[in-house]
């Protein structure tokens, strides 16, 4: 039986021929890959070893599961060679996944004759036609790096740990175990976890496809090496206006904040995003026989034929919506996330849409704007420019250890506002020369106007407390304490803002002096700033931009997401993206206007008439070209004796 060649079969072939459900499964009877034909693709991909990654991006009960046992049963009676399964804990291996194992073997007649019975046969280690396979949990370092393996298996790769023992990826520790064979494959799976999402259309193709996100805007494992690779998106024809389309959960059609849910789940069915059409459940079936694998950069014509080529890549991936499970209605789907939306809980929402519909969660709910309509924000005036409504200037500072972040910000009537300015300023912050070009711009006039107040984080410390005993906010602050205020930030203040008088020690001394420390309300400053971004264009208190903003300040505002707190009151902050410094600064920004009185600026608020005195020689040969902190001679350039209060 060993010597004869099997008749050659793809895993879904040899699966309908070989695999039977019982009657207490969900759909019992004969194996029917047809049912999730979304799977087979991965299933055919793992067999024909052209890739060394396999990945398959999908939500909870949507047939994952058995694509890795069609997989295991013909890998073992087609090409039998040595195989490893890791699953996420040793408690699913040996409760969950080992008695499937065990079911499989006996109920498939191409393997039941090849399994090695007795004590060969162990709940981690299995032997079919003379090769074995083994189960192991990605918490056993031992297991994960022991014997060399033709095929790996990775499942719910999300709920593995990061490092294995101080070892590394489980995933990395994987891969290794198939260097010695030429076309070893890895084959992933998992529902997503958390991660910014965001979707751009192809101009030729007019599909809708997840845009390719920075690694660290990612804290999906799976979704990391999906985007690794091919990206393949299941796609299907609209039964109404023929036109192909991505089916995700913007096409729903529901509105958590107008809808119950029972209400969601009458209105259980999709939009197509094409031209509207309403689709219905009774169409899912139709469309997911139908379906294809469309990448980035490929097109559909009306046959339903993919041209083009994928991105090139080592792994071949996949991305299929939950919304093409046959086992879970769209009703049920609408139902959910409506509830859990309700439930003012954001771990019910992550639940709902990483297991119900295979996606991405974000902390943003929705809820933030995306960062082009931040960028429709801007007016025809440019940087350095300072529009006729502004009355005085505002500054908010982000420290951080290789850059000093920074905006400007004009203000006028009903808290109406201007960007002037927005830029970085390179250099170790621990060091003096980054802080002298900081000084530079305090010191620089804007359209007759100087900065009249600057906010600085002090929540960041640069240098070590060994190498640089002074803190630089500090210390900048106080040595320019009429214009610049070192602050902090917290998740809920009784008031917006504070401020303290604290003893801080200077370097090389015992002595101590006082500095002024503004204490900030992080929630009241952050909304605020999210609030105006929608603001009503016939209404007065706009928050406008400059003409060329970037594309990266317009990210880092919408960068952070204000949700409910789980299981308390009141709510916070969570980052979308790791870049958000210009959020910070917007919000120091507005802090710091209102210190000075922005919400009771009247209609008729004018900016001050700037009056100079003509500039002496002397003057001009201290100024020249250099940095102002090193103009010690005249009080007006340093924040000395008789500043710039008396030349604003």
């Amino acid at each position: 039986m060993l010597l004869e060649p099997p008749t050659r079969l793809t895993p879904d072939e040899w699966a309908r021929q070989n695999r039977v459900y019982p009657p207490s499964a969900g759909v019992p009877g004969p194996r029917n890959p047809a049912l999730t034909p979304y799977v087979i693709a991965f299933e055919r991909a793992v067999a024909d070893r052209t890739h060394k990654r396999a990945v398959l991006v999908l939500c909870a009960q949507a047939g994952k599961s058995d694509a890795l046992l069609d997989i295991i049963g013909h890998h073992f009676d087609q090409r039998p060679a040595p195989m490893i399964y890791v699953g996420p804990n040793k408690q699913f291996i040996t409760e969950q996944w080992e008695p499937r194992i065990t079911e499989l073997l006996d109920q498939a007649p191409a393997l039941r004759q090849k399994v090695a019975r007795g004590k060969r046969m162990t709940k981690t280690r299995k032997v079919i036609a003379g090769v074995p396979l083994r189960l192991a949990h990605a918490g056993s370092s031992t297991a994960l790096k022991s014997d060399p393996m033709a095929i790996a298996l990775t499942d719910e790769a999300d709920e593995l740990m990061r490092n294995v023992k101080g070892q590394g990826d489980p995933i990395t520790l994987v891969d290794r175990r198939g260097e010695t064979y030429a076309d070893f494959v890895h084959a992933i799976v998992s529902t997503p976890s958390a991660g910014q999402k965001e979707t751009y259309v192809d101009e030729e193709s007019g599909l809708e496809f997840w845009s390719e996100l920075e690694p660290e805007d990612i804290q999906s494992k799976i979704w990391s090496l999906w985007q690794e690779g091919t990206r393949y998106h299941w796609a299907w024809r609209c039964p109404h206006c023929a036109e192909w389309f991505i089916p995700r959960f913007s096409c729903l059609d529901i509105d958590p904040k107008r809808m119950s849910p029972a209400q969601a789940r009458q209105h259980g069915r999709l939009i197509c995003p094409r031209n509207g059409c309403v689709i219905e459940e009774e169409h899912k079936e139709a469309m997911n026989a139908a379906g294809v694998y469309v990448a980035p950069g490929q097109t559909i014509d009306a046959d339903g034929v993919v041209h083009g080529d994928p991105p090139e890549s080592n792994t071949i991936s996949f991305w299929v919506s939950g919304l093409a499970s046959p086992f879970v209605s769209w009703a049920d789907r609408a139902e959910s996330y409506v509830a859990a939306w309700h439930s003012g809980d954001p771990e019910e929402v992550r639940a709902v849409m990483n297991a119900g519909f295979g996606e991405l969660w974000s902390p943003a709910g929705g809820d933030v704007p995306e960062w082009e309509e931040v960028r429709k924000l801007a007016l025809p005036y440019h940087q350095g420019d300072v529009p006729d409504g502004v009355v005085f200037l505002t500054a908010g500072v982000d420290v951080q250890k290789n850059r000093l972040v920074y905006v400007v910000r004009g203000w006028g009537a009903r808290q109406e506002s201007w960007l002037i300015s927005a830029d970085e300023l390179w250099g170790p912050t621990e060091e003096h020369d980054v802080w002298l070009d900081l000084e530079d711009v305090l010191a620089s006039e804007f359209g007759g106007l100087r900065i009249a107040r600057a906010f600085i984080d002090a929540g960041f410390r640069p240098g070590r407390l060994d190498a640089v005993p002074e803190h630089r906010v500090y210390e900048f602050a106080r040595r320019h304490s009429r214009q610049v205020f070192a602050t902090k930030g917290f998740d809920k203040r009784p008031t917006p803002l504070s401020v303290n008088r604290i003893e801080v020690t200077p370097r090389g001394g015992k002595a101590k002096y006082g500095l002024d420390l503004v204490r900030l309300d992080t929630d009241f400053f952050k909304s605020w700033v999210h609030e105006r971004l929608r603001w009503p264009e016939d209404q007065p208190g706009g928050w406008h931009l400059y003409e060329g903003i970037t594309e990266d300040y317009c990210r880092q505002i919408v960068s952070e997401a204000r949700v409910k707190k789980p299981r308390a009151a009141g709510f916070q902050w969570v980052r979308t993206s790791k870049q958000n410094h210009y959020l910070d600064c917007e919000a120091m920004a507005y802090a710091a206007a209102y210190m000075l009185g922005v919400q009771r600026l009247r209609d008729d608020a004018r900016r001050p008439v700037v009056r100079q005195r003509p500039v002496r020689q002397e003057d001009e040969e201290q100024v020249g070209v250099g940095r102002p902190q090193r103009r010690r001679r005249e009080g007006w350039l340093d924040g000395g004796s008789g500043g710039r209060e008396r030349w604003l």
